[in-house]
C-alpha cells in the first residue's frame, strides 16, 4: 500500500509540477495568501447553507454560558472571512485571530453585516503563539477548519487552554482523516502534498480527535459528521466542545 501511495504521489506531482516548482522557489506562498481568502469566502457561504442547523446547535450553547445575556469574550482562531459570525449570540465581544493579513478585508465586510456583535481586535498571528492575548482573558475560543493547517495542533490547544478562563469553553469543528485502511484515506495520502499548497497548508490526514483527547481538558464532547462536499478530498468532520 505504501508503494502504491508513493507511485500515485509521484504521478500527481508530475501532473502539478509547475505548482510544486513555484512553491520550491518561494513564488507560490504569496500568491496563495492573496487568493485564498476569496476561495474561502465562496466555499464557506455554501458550507454554511449545508451545516446551518448543526452550527446553530453548536454555537447556540454560547448564550447559555452567561445566563442568556450572550455577553462573552470570544476568540475565533483562524477567523477567515467571518463565516461563523451570524451564529454567535448578540453581545459577544469578538477577537479575531488569523495568520493571513489578507483576510481582514473580507472580515471587515462580515463585521458590517453582523452588527449584533462587538468587535475588539484583529490579531495577525498563528494559533501556536498568541502572546498578544493575556492568560485567562477569554470565556470562549472557537476553531472551525483550522487545526488541519496549523504547524502544531498540540501547541495550539495548549495556547487555547492558556487564554481560556477557568471553566471556559473551546468549541471546535474540524475535518479529519478517513478511516485507516480505506481507499478514501489512500487518496488523501496521495493528494496531500499537492493539496497543502492549494489549501494554504491544509493537511488531509490529521487525526485531530487524538490531539483533543490528549489535551487534558476537564470535559470533552465530540461527534462526527459527514463532509459537506463530496467532491473535495476532505474527510469526515468532528464537532463539539471542550471545557478547561
Amino acid at each position: 500500500m505504501d508503494v502504491l501511495v508513493q507511485l500515485l504521489q509521484l504521478l500527481v506531482l508530475l501532473l502539478t509540477l509547475p505548482l510544486h516548482l513555484m512553491a520550491l522557489l518561494g513564488c507560490w506562498q504569496p500568491l496563495c495568501k492573496s487568493y485564498f481568502p476569496y476561495l474561502m469566502a465562496a466555499l464557506t457561504a455554501k458550507s454554511n447553507q449545508k451545516m446551518e442547523s448543526k452550527k446553530r446547535e453548536l454555537f447556540g450553547q454560547i448564550k447559555r454560558l452567561t445566563g442568556g445575556s450572550g455577553k462573552v469574550a470570544l476568540l475565533e482562531l483562524g477567523c477567515g472571512t467571518g463565516a461563523n459570525f451570524q451564529f454567535y449570540p448578540a453581545g459577544c465581544r469578538i477577537t479575531c485571530l488569523d495568520p493571513n493579513p489578507h483576510m481582514e478585508k473580507l472580515l471587515t465586510k462580515s463585521m458590517a453585516e453582523n452588527r449584533h456583535l462587538q468587535y475588539e481586535q484583529f490579531v495577525v498571528a498563528s494559533g501556536e503563539d498568541m502572546k498578544q492575548l493575556a492568560d485567562g482573558s477569554m470565556d470562549v475560543v472557537v476553531s472551525t477548519l483550522v487545526l488541519c493547517s496549523v504547524q502544531s495542533p498540540r501547541r495550539v490547544l495548549q495556547e487555547v487552554q492558556r487564554v481560556l478562563r477557568p471553566e471556559g469553553v473551546f468549541f471546535f469543528w474540524e475535518h479529519v482523516a478517513e478511516p485507516r485502511g480505506s481507499w478514501a484515506l489512500l487518496w488523501q495520502q496521495v493528494l496531500e502534498p499537492t493539496w497543502k499548497h492549494i489549501g494554504d497548508g491544509c493537511c488531509l490526514t490529521r487525526e485531530t480527535w487524538k490531539d483533543l483527547e490528549s489535551a487534558q481538558f476537564s470535559e470533552l464532547q465530540m461527534e462526527q459528521q459527514p463532509p459537506p462536499f463530496k467532491w473535495l478530498p476532505v474527510g469526515p468532520h468532528i464537532m463539539g466542545k471542550a471545557i478547561k
